[in-house]
């Protein structure tokens, strides 16, 4: 076309306008979007949830429910946590809301707050409930019914089952039973991590939230603060396991957690190089787009720090702060300590700070950070 040959094309100005993209600044990117969720119990054929019940049943004959393997009838006794079969012990049942945004949204979390635990944590913050095991004793029929309670009269976002590796029997009975009455809530296992490989293929296709703590990393940490030698072996592997179950961490339009893994780890004095294994774990072996909680609310709690009446040479670990009383006469009358001093104070912000760069080094992006506009922190 001989025309377009002679035309004057105007060169003042480019022949396409050229602008630079815009930079997100979302917390949420659209492959943890959700348009719509359904909880998976929701999807449970009849047979499927006939097969929970049997399982549930055949573990409280011999209990392999954790990783102290107790293997005993909790029919006729219990081991370590002292629950036995017929019912749970809970300390509280209502809505929370002193969880992530995500989890607790506008309404709360619906929790149910366990009493027992198959760890013996020195620090623990909820001592007097699962040290103690304060409470009351609960069916699964009426677990059930406290889940409707909170769905129907609470319009709580999710169900929420706080330290309940020991009663996971109980949990899978309350949930089929629930699911019966009409439960449309997504469920949260809020676990310490220290569970067994068949406690959570029992737990599978009920929990929609996956919510552990990955406390410690070392063998002498994890025996002398947790007295259990194994616990991070054993949470690598729950972890692992939960993360194949249900994927990262994914949101409704609404800024609230369906489903998905979401991983605490309490920054604890003097232990941040094992904060900073974690994390590098994680980005190696779970997933760099987990979403992930560093916190910092360690406080000295349950024996940490309390006084103790040891020998005139106490060992390194157990006391490095020493106290001398004299008599009235001038002589010592006996040297006492603080328990676990190495942990008897709060974290620094230097001690967070290197594991939260430690987990962005691992290539961790998503963290549960506080808010800085005015929507939804997700």
């Amino acid at each position: 076309m001989p025309w377009l040959a002679n035309k004057a094309w105007p060169t003042s100005r480019p022949l396409f306008r050229c602008t630079p993209p815009l930079r997100r600044r979302l917390h949420l990117a659209p492959p943890f979007l959700l348009d719509d969720y359904i909880p998976r119990h929701q999807l449970l054929s009849s047979v499927e949830a006939s097969k929970k019940r049997s399982g549930a049943y055949a573990h409280l004959k011999d209990c392999n429910l954790c990783p102290r393997r107790c293997g005993i009838n909790r029919w006729e006794k219990t081991g370590v946590c002292l629950i036995g079969a017929e019912t749970a012990k809970v300390n509280v049942i209502a809505p929370h809301f002193g969880e992530e945004p995500c989890i607790q949204g506008h309404n709360g979390s619906g929790s149910v707050f366990f009493s027992g635990c198959n760890l013996r944590c020195v620090f623990c913050q909820n001592h007097d409930i699962a040290h103690q095991r304060n409470g009351f004793d609960a069916t699964p029929e009426e677990l059930a019914e406290w889940y409707m309670k909170l769905q129907n009269v609470g319009k709580v976002h999710n169900i929420n089952l706080i330290t309940p590796e020991h009663v996971v029997p109980q949990v899978v009975l309350s949930i089929l039973r629930a699911k019966d009455l009409g439960l449309r809530l997504p469920i949260v296992y809020n676990t310490s991590a220290f569970d067994s490989p068949e406690s959570l293929e029992l737990l599978d296709g009920l929990v929609d939230i996956y919510l552990p703590d990955f406390k410690v990393w070392t063998k002498a940490s994890s025996k002398r603060l947790l007295k259990a030698e194994d616990y991070a072996s054993a949470a690598m592997e729950s972890i692992k396991a939960m993360h194949a179950q249900v994927g990262d961490l994914c949101f409704t339009t609404d800024g609230i957690a369906k489903k998905g893994l979401l991983l605490r780890h309490l920054v604890m004095p003097g232990k941040e190089e094992e904060g900073q294994e974690i994390m590098r774990w994680l980005g190696d072996n779970v997933s760099r787009d987990i979403f992930v909680n560093i916190m910092e609310q360690y406080h000295p709690d349950a024996h940490v720090g309390k006084s103790s009446r040891s020998s005139p040479a106490p060992s390194s670990l157990e006391s490095s702060e020493e106290l001398s009383t004299s008599e009235p006469g001038g002589g010592p009358s006996s040297i006492t300590s603080a328990r676990y001093s190495e942990i008897n104070r709060t974290v620094t912000g230097q001690e967070i700070s290197s594991v939260r760069r430690a987990a962005e080094n691992a290539g961790i992006w998503r963290f549960c950070d506080p808010v800085r506009h005015d929507g939804f922190n997700i």
